[in-house]
């Protein structure tokens, strides 16, 4: 099949999967995955696979860079604590035990731990497709620690491929090594890629130009990362949580309208067609087993899920019960999780492509020319362990999380109107000195003045948010100069509420949506008449 061919095939699964999904009322990613097996049965498609390097190199460095600029850096500060453990430790357990549990199967050691390093990470864009009606904070915590386990299981994949091909024991100091490179490396490149790419972005005013910057961070961070043998996972991660911190006093309302847009379809394509991707290779993989080993190979796949289950539920409640013990104010009691959604957090450890790739990238020979013992069962069992965690955890996740009946989050809505308030009690204030400053017309400057009253007594005596429609806007220069004056301030306002942390980033970016949605507004021309 051609990539013409390919391309259309995707696209046409995208949109008929998405559209059933939604019919159904269940995650489109499961129908993704399912349609893609079976379109991998298709004789046509059967030399169709997914190359590892398409999803380390293309795939993923683009989606873990939107899903960092979309999560909170105040929420990870705010659980570093139970974030640093799940995505350190809980990987290492993970990878250890389906080790064992595959190992009794009869795969020697090294193969074992490569298994079980692959199958460590959860994956950032499964959890952001399945858990998004989950309240922010817990929303959060899954995706930080899908964010940055990778490169914890990374580097154990690594050391285990490393043992098979070469037959050598690394010693301690060079696992530790391999770990302080992978994430003090890794952050740096990221740190400084972000640091060089918002220079850049401060200089350069037209809104393409900058969008094409700020595409290009997360391909360059990963690539620096790799050249120093370090986590590009990571370095894409930091590069994106350090530009959610930046990036808004460096953008401007029309890039920022760009960028959103392109960032939206440009994902939702990116992660339609991997799932789909990931069901073809899977098709595929089942088709290299042979059919004496198949039976063994299916009970690994069972074991190594049941496994990952067993490990994530036991970690949650037993790290649980010991962080409650450690506890010492009200404020950390009244944050502790409770067992309910300790519950939905085990459920929601989904694998997905970056597992895929660690398993499709397993080399097909080791240091004496003999081929890597077990290849096709490698990647037949990661795949297999895949498809039942999207499949069988995605579709149980809903209910669980209804079961779990959390308590309306009315924190976001109560910083988004803090934010707002604060917005327009800082742009009222300023309208003497900008109009002063603008040399408008006392009868402009009274008129906004009394809109911009008006909207803040809505604003004050709603329980909701305030409506943009409700103030007729005039088309005058003095009037549009000052408004656009003021937006200025508004920014300037909720960008200080943010930097205080008296709201979160994702607050801001609503926000700042609604901002830059009445920038455009006053900057549309009139129409003539």
């Amino acid at each position: 099949m051609s990539g013409l061919e390919l391309v259309v095939v995707l696209g046409a699964a995208l949109v008929a999967c998405t559209l059933v999904a939604r019919r159904l009322r269940i995650a489109p990613a499961v129908l993704l995955l399912v349609c893609g097996i079976l379109l991998g049965l298709l004789p046509a498609l059967h030399d169709v696979g997914l190359p590892p390097e398409i999803v380390l190199f293309i795939f993923l460095p683009a989606l873990l860079f939107w899903e960092s600029l979309t999560t909170s850096l105040r929420g990870i500060r705010r659980d570093l604590r139970g974030i640093v453990l799940t995505s350190t430790v809980l990987v290492f357990l993970s990878a250890g035990a389906v080790a064992v549990v595959t190992h009794a199967f009869g795969v020697s050691w090294g193969v074992a731990w490569v298994i079980g390093a692959a199958l460590a990470p959860t994956d950032a864009t499964a959890v952001a497709a399945f858990a998004r009606s989950l309240p922010r904070r817990n929303m959060t915590l899954l995706k930080a620690e899908s964010l940055v386990n990778d490169g914890t299981a990374l580097v154990v994949y690594g050391i285990a491929v490393g043992v098979v091909v070469s037959g050598e024991r690394p010693s301690l100091l060079d696992v530790t090594w391999d770990f302080a490179l992978s994430y003090l490396g890794g952050g740096a490149a990221g740190a400084l890629v972000a640091a060089l790419g918002l220079l850049a972005l401060r200089y350069i005013r037209e809104p393409l130009l900058k969008n094409v910057t700020l595409i290009l961070m997360p391909f360059v961070g990963y690539l620096a990362a790799e050249l120093i043998h370090a986590s590009g996972v990571l370095a894409v991660v930091v590069a994106g949580l350090i530009t959610t911190q930046v990036g808004p006093r460096v953008s401007t309302a029309a890039s920022r309208s760009q960028g959103d847009s392109f960032w939206s379809l440009a994902t939702f394509m990116l992660n339609g067609a991997l799932f789909v991707l990931i069901g073809l290779e899977v098709s595929n993989d089942v088709r290299r087993v042979p059919t004496s080993e198949l039976g063994r190979a299916v009970g690994m796949i069972v074991a190594a899920w049941l496994t990952l289950l067993a490990v994530r539920f036991a970690f949650h409640f037993l790290a649980g019960a010991l962080v409650r013990l450690t506890m010492r104010s009200p404020e950390e009691r009244a944050r502790h999780l409770d067992a309910r959604a300790r519950v939905v957090a085990s459920v929601a450890g989904l694998r997905g492509a970056v597992s895929l790739a660690a398993a499709l990238a397993v080399p097909t020979t080791v240091a004496s020319g003999a081929d890597f013992p077990e290849r096709h069962v490698v990647i037949f069992v990661t795949a297999g362990v895949i498809v039942l965690t999207l499949v069988v955890q995605g579709l149980i996740l809903p209910p669980v999380v209804r079961w779990a009946r959390f308590a309306v989050d009315a924190e976001e809505q109560d910083e988004r109107r803090l934010a707002e308030t604060t917005a327009l009690e800082e742009a009222l204030a300023a309208v003497p000195q900008v109009a002063d400053e603008l040399e408008v017309d006392d009868d402009v400057r009274e008129r906004v003045a009394r809109e911009l009253e008006v909207q803040l007594a809505e604003l004050r005596a709603s329980l909701g948010e305030a409506d943009d429609d409700q103030v007729t806007l005039s088309r005058g220069d003095q009037y549009r100069a000052l408004r656009l004056a003021l937006l200025d301030r508004k920014r300037e306002a909720v960008l200080t509420l943010r930097d205080r942390g008296e709201i979160d980033d994702l607050v801001l970016r609503r926000v700042q949506g609604v901002l830059d949605v009445e920038e455009a507004r006053l900057l549309r021309p009139e129409p003539e008449g």
